[in-house]
């Protein structure tokens, strides 16, 4: 069984893919570089856990 997130990630990855949905891509890496980018996250647990969010959502997409 995986980890649960919560919906507050789940709200957020889904208003960044939306908005930048060309430039998510499925590696981890770059994802938490274009969090750093496009948004100010102060928890390093959350900006890995959206990164990591959003690197499965564009595995699924593509």
């Amino acid at each position: 069984m995986g980890r649960i997130k919560t919906q507050q990630v789940k709200r957020i990855t889904t208003t960044i893919f939306k908005r930048y949905g060309e430039k998510v891509t499925p590696d981890f890496g770059k994802n938490k570089q274009l969090l750093a980018q496009i948004a100010t996250i102060y928890s390093k647990k959350i900006r890995n856990m959206i990164a990591g969010y959003l690197s499965r959502m564009a595995r699924q997409k593509v």
